[in-house]
Parts: structure tokens; sequence; C-alpha cells
């Protein structure tokens, strides 16, 4: 069961700081258009501005990027770009290869060296401090992803190209297991001969990248669903996730067992009011009936860390955050959930969020 819990009750959160990317979806005559990024402070359960992705051009958002943190340095990677149009909505204008930073101790923002291939929708993590991209797609011509692969050094600013994988994946996701870098699920294609997989090693296979041999392996059902993933995370030697890409969050968490390669429910993890409609008993207010807008997930210590946001009926263009965090380590009580944050406009996540120690 979740209970509310004071800001700092967690210790272990001193120095952490994690990131997020929004955007406001119905902005004012004097809001600016496009995205920004916060910084939410575990420790007093604050958020603070960062400010705006730098050489945005005006009315334009950056989505499906991916953002991954090297401390003290938070990397904001590729990403599809469209413009807003009052009659039509969101307009698709490019696929990004730019790649900025942000550090989070000076809190300046650098260019970066920019990726070899363009791509959004691609899996990306970190391994021995470097950064590890792979897969997306690279046109907004179709639908077909991409088999490249990349790692960046941040000492040298350099991408430096690897060896492609076997098929061809795009929302794929990225993460760093057992000293490999593991590209998870996706829409795939055979990299060769472009024909559909083999059922058995369609959307559920994952491609590993072990970054001491510099070769690929193709690992099947791995991932167990056709529903490309949302989030996988690693927290010590187990996998977390939460959801998939039609739905972001299912009600629980699963973690994965190695040896049976299967996703099993974690015990106690089920949280029903994560969901949309909501009634919270967290707030000193209750939420009713909220609608959820997004919910994000970061990993720090041994516990998982949800942003979450929620759409408040009762109030114009009114919006709550929420932070919920789940203790992979204890067996029971493992929920607890900071008081709600008002905002004064409703916000959307623009791409995962990314934790980072900075001190």
């Amino acid at each position: 069961m979740a209970t509310s819990s004071s800001p700092g009750s967690n210790s272990n959160t001193s120095g952490y700081r994690i990131y997020a990317s929004f955007y406001n979806p119905n902005p004012g005559p004097y809001d600016e258009i496009g995205n920004w990024v916060e910084a939410y402070h575990p420790l007093d359960n604050s958020w603070h501005n960062v400010g705006p992705i730098p050489d945005l051009l005006e009315g334009h958002v950056l989505r499906d990027f991916a953002m991954v943190a090297v401390a003290p340095v938070v990397y904001f990677i590729g990403g599809r770009l469209c413009r807003k149009d009052d009659d039509v909505g969101e307009v698709d204008v490019a696929v990004r290869s730019a790649v900025y930073c942000h550090n989070a101790q000076t809190l300046e923002w650098s260019r970066c060296a920019p990726l070899g291939t363009p791509r959004f929708d691609f899996a990306c993590t970190v391994s021995d401090g470097r950064i590890y991209v792979a897969g997306g797609q690279s046109s907004l011509k179709g639908a077909r992803g991409v088999s490249t692969a990349e790692v960046y050094d941040p000492g040298l600013d350099v991408w430096t190209p690897l060896p492609s994988m076997s098929t061809l994946r795009y929302k794929c996701v990225g993460v760093t297991w057992q000293g490999r870098v593991h590209v998870v699920g996706g829409f795939t294609e055979r990299g060769g001969d472009m024909s559909p997989l083999p059922s058995d090693t369609d959307r559920s296979s994952v491609e590993v990248f072990d970054p001491t041999r510099g070769v690929w392996e193709l690992i099947a059902n791995m991932w167990q669903l056709d529903v490309p993933p949302n989030q996988i995370v690693a927290v010590g030697s187990r996998l977390f996730s939460s959801g998939d890409c039609l739905n972001e969050w299912k009600g629980h968490i699963e973690a994965y067992d190695g040896n049976l390669n299967i996703w099993n429910m974690v015990d106690g993890s089920q949280l029903e009011y994560l969901s949309s409609p909501i009634s919270s008993p967290l707030a000193s207010e209750p939420i009713q009936q909220s609608e959820r807008i997004y919910v994000t997930m970061a990993p720090i210590g041994t516990h998982l860390y949800f942003l979450a946001g929620y759409r408040l009926p009762d109030r114009d263009h009114g919006c709550m955050s929420v932070v919920h965090t789940f203790d992979t380590s204890a067996s029971e009580d493992q929920w607890r959930s900071l008081e709600p944050v008002e905002e004064y406009a409703c916000k959307e996540l623009c791409s995962h969020c990314s934790a980072i120690q900075v001190s």
C-alpha cells in the first residue's frame, strides 16, 4: 500500500536530479511554443526549470529523441522535429542528427558532435561512460527502421560507427545489463533481404552488443510481446519494465528472470491509481477523476522513480505533477509517494526522463 512521504525521506537521493523535457500543447498568447527541460530534485520534491533545448526554431517541438546522462552532463540526442500548425496540428519537418548537452553542475549548454546517422525512436544507453545508440528511423518517409549503430566518447566528443545489427528496428529500447548493450523489441525486419522475421524472433527479439568483442548477438523471445516496450531500466542485476508503447503503465511492475527468460510481476508492485482516471489518497486534497497525461520512470539506487502528470478537469488548463517511488529491495510497503505539485498549465512529455548524480 502506498503512503504519503515527506520530502527528503530517502537520504540516498542527495545530489541526484531527474531531467525531463516537456512542451505546452495549449500555450497562451505569451507562452513559448517548444521544448523546455526541467530538473526534479528528489530530496525536497521540487521542480526547477532548466530552460529550452537550444537552437529549436520558434513554433517547433522536438519529439522521440533520447536523453541520457554521463555525470555530470545530460545529453539530448537526435529526434523528430515537428512544426505546430493551427490548422492541422503537428507537421513533421525533419529527422535530427544534432546532439546537445547540459552540464548539471555549471548549468551550461553545449553543442556536441552530431550523430553519424540522424534518427528518432531509437535505442540509447550508457555503458562504461560511453553512449550507445542503435536502430530507430532515419527518414520521415514510410515506417522502416535502420540497423546502424554508433558509440559516443564524451571525452573526445566523437561518434564512432559500430557494426550494424542483423535486424532493422525502431521503437526499440536500449538498456545496459550484465556489461552488454541490449536493444530490446521494436518493429523489426531482416537486415539483408528485408523480409519479415520469423514469428519466434519478431518484435520480441533483442540484439545484444558486447563492447569487448565488438559483435552483435540476436536473442529470441527475450521481450515476449509483439508490442514494443516503453521503458526498461536496470537496477543492480535486475531489469524492470512497467509498460509498453501502447500502455505506458500496465498497473504493475515486471522484472526479468534471465535464467528462465521470462518477465514476472513484482510482488507488491500493483498501483492502480497511477492509471487514468484516478482518485489519489496521497494529496492533501484528493485528485478526483484526473486524466493521466504522462508517466516516465528512472532508477536511483534501489528505487524506481515514476514521474507522472495528471490533467485536473475542474480547473481551466490545470495539471498536477506527482512522483511515486518503488523500492525494489523491500519486501513490503514498497510504494511511497510525495505530495503533488500543481502546475500553472498542462505539460506533455517529449522524451523519457533521465537520472543523474550531480554531487
